[in-house]
């Protein structure tokens, strides 16, 4: 019953979201932009720059209702004095990568809330939390060594893609690699063979032509910014009564606080 909640929820708060792409031409939604080379220096782009036209127009490719809409101006930032391409670079990266965590999130929420784990969840023999509680409530009741070993591993991860991999195998995302594609784990390969990438792990996209990837990633960008408004939805119904009219009910209430990972026990 969450799951079906959850996934009309989505719908409901981000329907736009999930507008098609048009289907004339495709933006390459990952590259940071067909654009001059970058302009290290200036603080403040005008808004006929390369940049800023590419990312118009492919704000229209994500959402046609809605367009370009960029109120903070971040777009016209200048990150680390690196110029308006790379601030492309970090803006784009970002939201990709925060849009599958959303998503995984998402799945994660509706998993966690209707199927316990029938396996020990550590080497004591400990189950996992029962799915009475809510997931913010199952977090805090597993144990702190099992949060810091999965903020290990997030860290690890987070540091291996700002190292970009391996020096001088691919640039940095702010550099001209392609804002979300994760580094190759090449390096290990010869040590670990079954190690896999994250990004196309077996390979299914090599020949895939690029106008149909370019599609793809505008839907998944898509799907990403949905799940955001939909995990948010229910972080709101948990931990504030009513917020989410169309949870109520449903939502397990939550009195502790979500941004706090280790509050339950320090």
């Amino acid at each position: 019953m969450k799951f079906i909640a959850a996934s009309i929820l989505a719908l409901a708060t981000g329907t736009s979201a999930f507008a098609p792409a048009n289907q004339g031409r495709v933006m390459s939604t990952l590259q940071m932009s067909d654009a001059a080379p970058a302009n290290p220096g200036y603080a403040v782009f005008p808004d006929d720059t390369a940049p800023m036209v590419d990312l118009k127009s492919l704000s229209e490719e994500l959402n046609p209702v809605i367009g370009y809409f960029d109120p903070l101006k971040l777009a016209q930032a200048d990150f680390y004095n690196m110029g308006q391409d790379a601030t492309v670079g970090f803006l784009r990266h970002a939201e990709i990568k925060h849009g599958r965590v959303a998503m995984a999130a998402f799945v994660g929420y509706c998993v966690q809330s209707n199927f316990h784990f029938p396996w020990a969840m550590s080497l004591d023999g400990s189950d996992f939390p029962s799915i009475d509680l809510a997931p913010e409530a199952q977090w805090d009741a597993i144990p702190a060594n099992a949060k810091w070993q999965i903020l290990a591993v997030i860290g690890a991860l987070e540091l291996w893609d700002e190292a970009s991999g391996r020096s001088g195998a691919e640039p940095h995302y702010m550099n001209g690699r392609t804002p979300g594609k994760y580094p190759s784990f090449d390096l290990f390969r010869d040590n670990v063979h079954w190690v896999l990438d994250l990004y196309d792990p077996f390979g299914f996209s090599k020949k895939t032509s690029q106008e149909v990837k370019d599609r793809r990633l505008v839907i998944e960008i898509n799907n990403g910014r949905a799940a955001m408004l939909g995990i948010f939805g229910f972080i709101c119904a948990d931990t504030v009564e009513g917020s989410v009219p169309l949870l109520n009910g449903i939502a397990i209430p939550y009195s502790g606080q979500v941004m706090s990972p280790f509050e339950a026990g320090y």
